[in-house]
């Protein structure tokens, strides 16, 4: 193992906190992750990790190495780049993670026309709601729906995502159709908590360009795209939902859009990397064509 594949994989361990998921990432045995640190601390002449039985974490030198060990990976892979991108294009697989319906609705779809504008990209698609560890899990770059926490990652803004009130036709039979937040007061909504957090989100509105929030009763609480909408169609209650995600079941009459002069402030779109090397040549080329797909395919109807 060269140099730079030690650094390589130092990288890997202090990031991932562990050698087990370390290898597994890089899809090397374990051994020779093990191996490979131990030859990196013999040719610095320094410990650079301390590792116990649950977890492993830099020494003082071991930071010091670990921002050195980044500078030169970037410069190394830029260096290899420099010229091949130019003659052959971008190539290798790109590992990336979607919200689900976004996956299945928006990004599968159009996955063809990408993949024959690039024929040396493969992709694989991780969809879920869930929030996953780009770095432990080897994820090169993940769409983010929603008000992030600061997380260290670099984020590229993909747009803004609109939402619309809808309500199923039995609900609004049963319970007369609210055209204004007043009107709430005789309604009851499907709630939805978040699969991060756990946290219900707020009934929402606009009034002007200021968010207004309140508690709506509901008897169904879910976690999950799919049984949000599903629970709506049942007739359960209101729900505030993208709107590109209902185009079908709006078109259908299966579902009703209701203050609509009151919609919620639409949710900010993101692009999460990791931070410790420069985006590479496939990452950039994916977030230009998902940031001009996301642009068309959630516009209003």
């Amino acid at each position: 193992m060269d140099r730079i594949d030690l650094f390589r994989v130092y990288a890997r361990v202090v990031e991932c906190a562990n050698f087990t998921r370390a290898a597994d990432t890089l899809g090397l045995p374990r051994s020779t992750v093990s191996a490979a640190i131990q030859e990196l601390e013999g040719r610095v002449g320094a410990r650079l990790l301390n590792r116990t039985t649950r977890q492993v974490a830099p020494t003082r030198e071991g930071e010091v190495f670990y921002a050195r060990c980044l500078r030169l990976i970037e410069d190394m892979e830029e260096a290899e780049n420099l010229f091949r991108q130019a003659s052959v294009g971008p190539r290798g697989v790109l590992r990336v993670d979607v919200p689900g319906r976004v996956g299945r609705l928006i990004v599968a779809p159009a996955l063809p026309a990408f993949l024959d504008a690039y024929p040396q990209i493969d992709i694989t698609l991780g969809v879920t709601d869930r929030a996953v560890n780009l770095i432990e899990e080897g994820v090169d770059c993940a769409l983010r729906v929603g008000e992030l926490p600061d997380s260290g990652l670099v984020a590229r803004t993909m747009g803004k995502l609109p939402l619309i009130n809808v309500a199923s036709p039995a609900y609004l039979a049963r319970h007369g159709v609210p055209r204004t937040p007043a009107d709430l007061d005789a309604h009851a909504c499907v709630h939805y908590a978040s699969p991060s957090t756990g946290r219900v989100a707020p009934w929402e509105w606009l009034e002007g360009q200021v968010a207004r929030i309140r508690t709506l009763p509901g008897r169904v609480t879910v976690n999950n795209a799919e049984a949000y909408i599903a629970s709506c169609l049942a007739g359960l209650g209101l729900i505030q939902i993208p709107a590109y995600d209902v185009r079908q079941h709006l078109a259908s009459g299966e579902l009703v859009a209701v203050m609509q002069d009151h919609p919620p402030a639409p949710m900010p779109m993101t692009l999460l990397y990791p931070q410790r090397r420069l985006p590479s040549r496939r990452v950039q080329v994916f977030a230009d064509w998902l940031e001009a797909l996301l642009r068309e395919a959630c516009e209003p109807a």
